[in-house]
């Protein structure tokens, strides 16, 4: 427990007090004794000094006493109160004080409160009035929201810096093939809010591209947009256009100005396949036919000759018949994979395959008024398809199916096997003749009084499918089969995160347009003003020194003031040793949940990563530290960026207060604590309090990192070490 320094003081200063009191007491009554009373008082009183003594230590012990009770009732309670209050000043929504102390002190508690509530009353009637004036303005940002969710192309904005200021969430997805370890926590360590789009890009090639943007907006361009290609790590081709933004207003002097620039990105990588392959073939195809026709025109040649022998004429016909076969195979070749390149040309689709079961069953009880059944359908499977056409020609089936065999009832069936999908339009009863299924594949299809050019041949031609008729005497069924292509791996990872996604994008931030890089030092930088990685470890005990390893990472990132609560690193870490019992309950994470987890020797890299270009937080950030500073010799990883510790920061705002544990603090700013003792779960209370001490700091005169870091050092918890 801290004492306070005032009442040592007191205590000290009353003992010496009562002690020169005594003293001078004596003195005086010692001066008034004539010689033989001096003599008497000194042989009655020397063998009892001791108990004069021990009563002046009671006597100080009981005015010491006095002294707590009076410093907690009148100097204490009061400067807790003052600063509460000063928490009630910068807070949005806070505890009401709690009266203690003195009568007037709880009076003037309850006054506070009655003030607080007055204004957070008027607040809310500012921040009806606010909503009301800035509705228009929220709906275009919805509108920019729900765009640039539901684009299927990767879209990034930058300020001149090349900080990120917003990003989509497809953008997201892509850049995980620039991360080093794409799935460790989730590939979050390269993008995000404030990021440097430097740490995903070569700083040469994007400032070759601005060049090159800059002087196309020089000449007058009507698009002076620009694009590169490179590669990922991965081994990814990515097409990357950049446009600029401009300012709000042009004119002759700005014309070549502008304030950021905005990065389209395009996975080109099959693409850049397919024509390699084109490619190849035709160029086989040239080598291979100009060394069979030299082939031939030799055999024609020899077989010119009148005077040749039968087998040697033979043996030239067999050279003629060879080349020529494989001419054919290789212009076979050619035209089938050219074939297949132009059908998958045609814009296809990822779509999840229950969804388009759905929408064909809505249209064919639509448009045939028969009831439709979905049978045997893989929820999990994700089809590539042109979803219009293609229920086009299940609807067309199927009213034909009713108009001329007056079919009643149609199920569908969707399942995977041998790595295609087999969509099935399935009826009871009615067969059919060969000759008819085929004039109904070849026939233009039509839709009562409407039609459309297509067959039902041409949307499987499409699809690079088949399509055929079976029947199933047992059952005294018969069906239409589909067979279509499969969305690949990683398309159905993508869309399945896309659909799961909010469809709104938490991820910008267009005041970083305003944002630009100091030329100051870190430490004279404003608190406000810098960026801040807020982190928690798990481990699996207290003591680094005797082998307790991390088992867990949560961090969150600070940006422009705002907590990115989509923007954040979460990764369980196997520790390669047994996490004790007692630990487990106190952070709940087992044995079974770490096992096969990376090690720390990839997991800190990316931490590392993630954090880079901020300035640490944590919460009794010694201990967290420690754990970091041991793995610098294993995994080459050191961190040398600035750190905060909230405990210490706590303890300089309110040194009047008894606990500046984590749920204490978050008490003391009504902040309720989610995922206690989860490292993630942690660092999100812990990136709370720290944007609620800011202020805090900034009205005791604490404004830069330096002023901040100096304050903590100097406080009493500050001699913690580990």
């Amino acid at each position: 427990m801290k004492m306070d320094r005032r009442l040592l003081l007191g205590i000290a200063a009353a003992g010496l007090a009562m002690a020169v009191w005594i003293g001078i007491t004596g003195a005086l009554i010692w001066f008034t004794l004539e010689p033989e009373q001096r003599e008497t008082v000194g042989l009655a009183l020397g063998p009892r000094l001791a108990l004069l003594g021990m009563s002046w230590a009671v006597a100080l012990a009981l005015l010491a006493a006095l002294l707590r009770e009076l410093l907690r009732r009148f100097a204490n309670a009061p400067a807790r109160l003052a600063e509460q209050a000063r928490v009630l000043l910068t807070a949005t929504s806070a505890q009401p004080l709690s009266p203690s102390g003195s009568a007037e002190t709880r009076s003037l508690a309850l006054a506070i409160n009655a003030l607080v509530a007055q204004r957070d009353h008027l607040r809310e009637d500012m921040a009806q009035q606010v909503t009301q004036a800035s509705q228009r303005v929220q709906q275009e940002k919805n509108r920019l929201s729900a765009l640039m969710a539901e684009l299927t192309q990767s879209v990034m904005v930058c300020n001149l810096d090349g900080r990120i200021l917003l990003y989509n969430h497809r953008a997201r997805l892509q850049l995980r093939g620039f991360s080093r370890a794409p799935g460790l926590a989730d590939g979050a360590e390269l993008i995000g809010i404030g990021r440097s789009i430097y740490a995903v890009f070569d700083r040469q090639l994007l400032a070759h591209a601005l060049e090159n943007m800059h002087q196309r907006m020089v000449r007058g361009a009507a698009s002076p947009s620009t694009q590169f290609v490179t590669t990922t790590p991965s081994g990814q081709l990515l097409r990357v256009q950049i446009a600029p933004v401009r300012p709000a207003e042009t004119d002759a002097s700005n014309v070549d100005a502008f304030s950021g620039f905005v990065l389209m990105l395009d996975d080109v990588t099959r693409n850049f396949e397919q024509e390699s392959l084109r490619d190849q073939l035709l160029h086989g195809l040239t080598e291979g036919s100009r060394s069979s026709l030299a082939n031939m025109q030799a055999a024609l040649d020899m077989l010119g000759y009148s005077d040749l022998e039968p087998p040697m004429r033979e043996r030239f016909m067999g050279v003629l018949r060879e080349e020529l076969a494989a001419m054919s195979a290789r212009v076979t070749d050619l035209v089938q994979h050219s074939t297949q390149g132009l059908k998958t040309r045609w814009p296809l689709e990822d779509m999840l395959g229950a969804d388009l079961i759905t929408a064909a069953r809505r249209r064919i009880e639509s448009d045939c008024q028969c009831p439709v059944a979905a049978d045997s359908v893989d929820e999990s499977l994700w089809l590539k398809v042109e979803s219009f056409t293609l229920i086009q020609a299940l609807s067309y089936l199927s009213r034909r199916l009713v108009d001329e065999f007056e079919v009643k009832f149609l199920r569908l069936r969707l399942q995977v096997v041998a790595e295609r999908a087999q969509l099935d339009l399935i009826w009871t009863g009615h067969a059919m003749s060969s000759e008819t299924v085929m004039s109904w594949e070849m026939d233009s299809m039509r839709f009562g009084e409407q039609s459309t050019p297509l067959t039902v041949r041409d949307v499987v031609e499409r699809h690079g499918g088949e399509m055929w008729f079976e029947r199933e005497r047992i059952r005294h069924e018969a069906f239409f089969r589909f067979l279509l292509p499969l969305a690949s791996a990683q398309e159905q990872l993508e869309a399945t995160q896309l659909l799961h996604s909010d469809s709104r994008p938490e991820y910008y931030d267009f005041d970083l347009f305003q944002v630009m890089e100091s030329s100051s030092e870190l430490d004279d930088r404003r608190l406000s003003e810098l960026s801040y990685t807020v982190f928690d470890t798990e481990t699996t005990g207290l003591n680094p020194d005797e082998g307790d390893e991390i088992i867990q990472i949560g961090a969150a990132r600070i940006v422009n003031g705002r907590l990115l609560r989509q923007e954040s690193f979460e990764q369980l870490v196997d520790p390669v040793r047994l996490i004790p019992a007692l630990s487990t309950g106190i952070h709940g994470i087992t044995q079974d949940m770490v096992t096969g987890k990376p090690h720390i020797g990839a997991v800190l890299p990316a931490f590392h990563a993630f954090a880079q270009d901020t300035v640490l937080v944590a919460h009794n950030a010694a201990f967290d530290m420690k754990f970091l500073q041991l793995q610098e010799a294993g995994t080459g990883v050191s961190f040398h960026q600035p750190v905060l510790d909230t405990l210490l920061l706590s303890a300089v705002v309110h040194p009047n207060q008894e606990s500046h544990r984590l749920e204490a603090i978050a008490e003391r700013f009504n902040l309720t604590v989610l995922g206690r003792h989860t490292a993630l779960g942690d660092a999100m209370v812990t990136a709370e309090i720290w944007l609620r001490l800011i202020p805090l700091l900034d009205a005791m005169g604490i404004h830069t990192l330096r002023q901040a870091r100096e304050a903590a050092q100097a406080s009493y918890y500050a001699r913690l070490k580990y």
